[in-house]
C-alpha cells in the first residue's frame, strides 16, 4: 500500500539512478526503428541551473520521452560549453587569491590549471540536470574542447580559410578594456546612464567668424575625428559639403562630408566621425574613404595618436581635460543633461569601448545565403512561424563575424606566421612548417597565432561535430540532421543562424528540421528576473520544496507560445497538489482492490461510466497527440490536467463508488479492471511531464513486472471502445451535477439539505438519461429525489435551462430568501464599488504613464474578476427574485 504522503526527494533519487544504470537514456545507432534527434544546447562548463535552463531542458525532455514512448530511437545528445571568458575568469580569480597572476605561469601551465579546474568542477550543471528529471544519451556526453571536437574546429578553420569564407580584417570590435579581449554583442548588455550632450564648435578653415557645432557624449573621442557629415538635402551646410573644419585641440584639418547617417532634425545636424571608436561613423568612413585614426591602447588610455597633453590619459580623465581645454578656449557651445544607453562588458562590467584592431573574421554573409533559402523553402521551420523574420532580418543584413578572442582557454586559432609576417593555416604545426619551408625555400622559425575562436564557433558546430564529424561516423549517418532544436529567442543570431550555416556548408543540409523558440521566465509580476532586483528563481529551491514533477509540469503548463511565463512559488505549490491528487487516488484504487487484468479489452465493456471513462481517455490521448505535434506544450499539460483531476479523480472515481461499496460482483470486477487499466493509462500520458511520479506509481501499483515506464509503448485505443452514447450521457449527467452544485453555492444552501430535483420538459433521451443515471444524480448533486415534470413549474423553484430541459429546485423551504437577498445585495453593492474605483483609476492617463507595466496588468484583470463577481451575483439575485 501506498504512504500516505507522496516524498519526492527519496522517489527523484531512487528512480533516476536507476534509469541511468539501465540505460534506458541510450540512443542505439544499430536499431531499425525510426530516429529521433535533440541537440542539447551546451550550457556553459562554469554554470549553475538557473529558470531559463529549467524550462528549455524540461521541454527537451518531455520531447525525447514522448518519443522514445512512441517507439523511436531518441538520442538527446548532451554537452558542455568550454565558456573562453566565463572560465578563464573563474580560474584567475582562484589564482588572484593565492597571489598569482595567469601571465606568471605562462600559456602551458595556465591551461593546465583551467582543465583541473574542469576535471573538479565543470560538472555542477550536469549533476543539477540530473536533479530536473533530464534524460539524454549521458555516456555521449561531449566537451566543446575535447579531441574530437578540436579535431572539429580546425578542419572548419583551415578549410573555411583556404575557401577563403575566412580572412584577417581591421574592423571595429567590442572591446573589453578591461579583460583585454574583443567579445559579441551577446556579451555586452546595455546600462541606461545619466550624462551629458556636449555641443562643441568647429572653427571652418578660411572663415574666420564661422563654425559647425557638433554635439558627442564622448568629448574625449573627437580628438580622433576625421571628418564633419551633414545631411546631403540639409540648405544649412550644403555649401559646406567638401570644405575643411580646423579639429580643436589637434589642429588637423578634416572635410565636411554629405552622408545620410547626419539627421536634420537630431541635434544641430551635424555629426562628428570618429572612425575608428564608433560603430555607425566607422560604416560612413569607409564610404567616404576617410583615415581611421585609433586614440586608445587596449586598457582605453590614450595612445601616442592625440597631442602630448593628453597621452596616458584614461578616457575618462582625458573627457575632463578635453572639455576643460574646449572652454578655455571658448568652443563649448552649451553641455545639456543626457541620458543615455552605456555598453557594458556582462562579465568585467566596465564600459566597452569600440576599438579598431586586428581580427579574424568569418564571410558570414556568403554563408548565410544558403541558410536564409532553406528557412524561405521551408526546409527548416520556426515555431512560433513570427520568429522566421526575426532570423530573415538578421541573417539578410549580416556583418563579417570577428571570430578571434584574445584569450588563453579556448580553441588557438591554427595559424602560424613567418619571419616576414606570412601566415600559414595549417591542421597543425608540422603542416604549416612544410608549408613555410616550400614557401620560403628553407625550414624557418613560426610563431603561432596567441589569439583564441570565439566560442560560438565551435558551437556552431554542435549538431554534426558530437556526432564524430569530420570522420564519417554511423552516429553522423543516422542523427544528422536533427528534428527539433529547442531554445530561446535571444540565440536565434548567435548560435541557432551559425549552426545553420555552419551545417549547410560542410553538411549539405539544414542541422533541424525544426526550431522551437520558448519564451521568457519572468517572475510572477511579469518582471524579468535578475540578481540587482532580488526576484532570482532559484529552480533547485523549487525542486527541493515541490519536487520535480511539480516544476515541471508547472513549466509546461505554463509555456504558451509567444507568451513569457510569469513563474511563482504559488504555480508550483498548486502542481505540486496535482501530483499529491493523482498519488491520493492511486492510494484509493489501491484500497479497493483495482488491480491490473492481463488481457484488458476496453472495447468488451457493458459499464456506461467505465465506457465514458475509456472515451474521455481517448480523447485525451488524441488531444495531447496534437498538442505535442504542434508544439503546444501547454495545451498537452492542460488536456491531461484536466482529465487526470477533473475527469478521472473528481467524476469517475465518484461515479465508482457505489459500484465498489455495492453487491453487484460481476459489475465490480469490471469496474476494478477499468480503473486499474485507466489509471495505468494516465501514468503513461503524464510520464514525459512528471517522469518520477508516475514511475513510482507505476512501480507501486504492481504493473512494473511489464518493465519500466520510461521504456513504455505511448498508450491508443481503437475506436471499437469508444461508446459516443455513453460519452454524452455521462457529460450531460456531469453539466446536471455541476450546475446543481454551482446554484447550490450561489443560494447559500446548506451541504446537508436535500432538495427535490425536478427535470422539466425533457425530451425522450433526456428522460431515459434521468431515468438511468437518477440514483448517480442525487447522489453526487444531493438530491432527495430527481423527477420528471411536463407542467407548470412549482412556485419558490430556482431553475436552470440544460438543453431543451429546465431543472428546477424548489428552495423556499430550505433558504431565507430574503436574508439571502441581502447578502447578496451587500456582495454585489461592494463588487461594484470596487468596479468604480478600479475603472476611474486606469481611466487617469497620470495613473497610466508612472505606474510600471505589471501594476497595471494586475489592476486590469482585477477590474475584470470584479465585473465578472458583478455579472454572477447580478444572475444570482434575478433567480431569488423567481422564488
Amino acid at each position: 500500500m501506498l504512504d500516505k504522503t507522496f516524498r519526492p526527494d527519496e522517489v527523484e533519487k531512487k528512480h533516476y539512478a536507476a534509469w541511468e544504470q539501465s540505460g534506458a537514456f541510450a540512443a542505439h545507432v544499430d536499431s531499425n526503428k525510426k530516429p529521433y534527434t535533440i541537440m542539447m544546447p551546451p550550457p556553459n562548463v562554469t554554470g549553475s541551473l538557473h529558470m531559463g535552463h529549467a524550462l528549455t531542458f524540461t521541454l527537451q525532455d518531455v520531447l525525447i520521452r514522448y518519443e522514445r514512448m512512441h517507439g523511436r530511437d531518441a538520442l538527446w545528445q548532451p554537452g558542455t560549453d568550454h565558456a573562453g571568458i566565463a572560465t578563464q575568469m573563474v580560474v584567475e580569480r582562484q589564482l588572484d587569491s593565492q597571489g598569482i597572476k595567469r601571465t606568471d605561469l605562462g600559456r602551458e601551465k595556465f591551461l593546465e590549471k583551467v582543465w583541473a579546474w574542469k576535471a573538479e568542477s565543470g560538472g555542477t550543471i550536469t549533476k543539477q540536470l540530473r536533479r530536473l528529471g533530464a534524460s539524454p544519451d549521458w555516456p555521449r556526453e561531449r566537451f566543446t574542447m575535447d579531441e574530437g571536437l578540436s579535431l572539429a574546429v580546425r578542419k572548419v578553420f583551415v578549410d573555411l580559410y583556404r575557401q577563403k569564407l575566412i580572412y584577417r580584417d581591421k574592423r571595429l570590435v567590442n572591446w573589453d578594456p578591461k579583460l583585454h579581449t574583443a567579445i559579441s554583442d551577446l556579451e555586452v548588455a546595455q546600462k541606461e546612464h545619466k550624462g551629458h550632450l556636449w555641443h562643441f564648435k568647429y572653427p571652418v578653415e578660411g572663415q574666420p567668424d564661422r563654425f559647425l557645432t557638433v554635439a558627442t557624449t564622448r568629448p574625449e573621442t573627437m580628438l580622433g575625428d576625421t571628418a564633419v557629415a551633414v545631411n546631403p538635402e540639409d540648405e544649412r551646410y550644403k555649401d559646406l559639403i567638401g570644405k575643411h573644419l580646423i579639429l580643436p585641440l589637434v589642429g588637423r584639418r578634416i572635410p565636411v562630408v554629405g552622408d545620410e547617417h547626419a539627421d536634420p532634425e537630431t541635434g544641430s545636424g551635424a555629426v562628428k566621425i570618429t572612425p575608428a571608436h564608433d560603430f555607425n561613423d566607422f560604416e560612413v568612413g569607409r564610404r567616404h574613404n576617410l583615415p581611421m585614426i585609433n586614440i586608445f591602447d587596449r586598457d582605453a588610455r590614450l595612445n601616442e595618436n592625440v597631442p602630448e597633453a593628453y597621452r596616458s590619459l584614461d578616457r575618462y580623465e582625458a573627457r575632463k581635460k578635453v572639455v576643460a581645454d574646449l572652454e578655455a578656449l571658448g568652443l563649448v557651445e552649451k553641455i545639456d543633461d543626457h541620458t543615455l544607453m552605456l555598453p557594458y562588458g556582462d562579465r568585467s562590467n566596465v564600459v566597452i569601448e569600440p576599438w579598431l584592431t586586428d581580427q579574424w573574421y568569418c564571410d558570414a554573409r556568403t554563408l548565410a545565403q544558403p541558410a536564409i533559402k532553406a528557412v524561405e523553402e521551408g526546409r527548416t521551420v520556426f515555431v512560433p512561424k513570427q520568429w522566421e523574420n526575426t532570423y530573415f532580418d538578421w541573417m539578410r543584413n549580416i556583418q563579417p563575424w570577428c571570430i578571434s578572442r584574445q584569450l588563453w582557454w579556448g580553441h588557438q586559432i591554427p595559424a602560424w606566421y613567418g619571419p616576414d609576417g606570412e601566415v600559414f593555416v595549417a591542421m597543425d604545426e608540422a603542416e604549416a612548417q612544410s608549408m613555410a619551408s616550400a614557401h620560403y625555400g628553407k625550414a624557418v622559425e613560426l610563431k603561432r597565432d596567441e589569439d583564441v575562436l570565439d566560442t560560438w564557433f565551435s558551437s556552431a558546430l554542435w549538431p554534426f561535430s558530437t556526432l564524430g564529424w569530420p570522420n564519417h561516423t554511423p552516429e553522423l549517418a543516422r542523427y544528422y540532421p536533427g528534428d527539433v532544436l529547442v531554445t530561446g529567442f535571444d540565440i536565434i543570431f548567435f548560435w541557432v543562424a551559425r549552426m545553420m550555416m555552419m551545417g549547410l556548408h560542410f553538411m549539405g543540409d539544414v542541422p533541424f528540421r525544426t526550431v522551437y523558440i520558448h519564451a521568457l521566465v519572468r517572475d510572477e509580476h511579469g518582471q524579468k528576473m535578475s540578481k540587482s532586483k532580488g526576484n532570482v528563481i532559484d529552480p533547485l529551491d523549487l525542486i527541493d520544496k515541490f519536487g520535480c514533477d511539480a516544476l515541471r509540469f508547472t513549466l509546461t503548463a505554463l509555456a504558451a507560445q509567444g507568451r513569457d511565463i510569469k513563474m511563482s512559488e504559488n504555480r508550483v505549490e498548486g502542481y505540486r497538489n496535482f501530483a499529491t491528487k493523482l498519488w491520493n487516488a492511486t492510494r484509493f484504487c489501491q484500497m479497493n482492490e483495482c488491480k491490473a487484468v492481463e488481457g484488458f479489452d476496453p472495447a468488451a465493456l457493458k459499464n456506461g461510466v467505465n465506457r465514458w471513462m475509456v472515451g474521455r481517455l481517448a480523447a485525451t490521448i488524441k488531444a495531447v497527440d496534437q498538442a505535442m505535434s504542434a508544439y503546444r506544450f501547454n495545451d498537452a499539460a492542460n488536456a491531461l490536467y484536466h482529465c487526470v483531476w477533473g475527469e478521472f479523480c473528481d467524476w469517475y472515481l465518484e461515479f465508482t463508488k457505489p459500484v465498489l461499496q455495492g453487491n453487484d460482483e460481476v459489475a465490480k470486477v469490471e469496474t476494478r479492471a477499468t480503473t486499474a487499466w485507466v489509471l495505468g493509462q494516465l501514468l503513461h500520458l503524464l510520464h514525459p511531464f512528471m517522469p518520477f511520479l508516475t514511475e513510482e506509481l507505476w512501480e507501486q501499483v504492481g504493473l512494473a513486472g511489464s518493465g519500466r515506464l520510461i521504456g513504455a509503448d505511448w498508450p491508443s485505443i481503437s475506436d471499437a471502445a469508444i461508446d459516443t452514447e455513453a460519452t454524452a450521457d455521462l457529460d450531460w449527467v456531469i453539466r446536471v451535477v455541476s450546475e446543481v452544485r454551482a446554484l447550490r453555492t450561489e443560494m447559500n444552501v446548506p451541504p446537508a439539505a436535500q432538495v427535490e430535483l425536478i427535470l422539466r420538459d425533457a425530451a425522450p433521451k433526456t428522460a431515459a438519461r434521468l431515468e438511468k443515471y437518477n440514483d448517480l444524480i442525487c447522489r453526487l448533486a444531493r438530491a432527495a429525489s430527481a423527477v420528471l415534470l411536463s407542467g407548470e413549474a412549482p412556485k419558490g423553484a430556482a431553475q436552470i435551462v440544460i438543453d431543451e430541459a429546465t431543472v428546477l429546485l424548489p428552495l423556499g423551504s430550505v433558504i431565507d430568501v430574503k436574508q439571502e437577498t441581502a447578502r447578496l445585495k451587500k456582495e454585489f453593492d461592494k463588487a461594484d464599488g470596487e468596479v468604480e474605483k478600479l475603472s476611474k483609476k486606469l481611466g487617469n492617463e497620470q495613473f497610466l504613464a508612472k505606474a510600471k507595466p505589471e501594476v497595471v496588468e494586475e489592476q486590469r484583470q482585477r477590474l475584470a474578476e470584479m465585473e465578472q463577481a458583478k455579472a454572477k451575483l447580478t444572475q444570482a439575485m434575478e433567480r431569488l427574485a423567481s422564488i
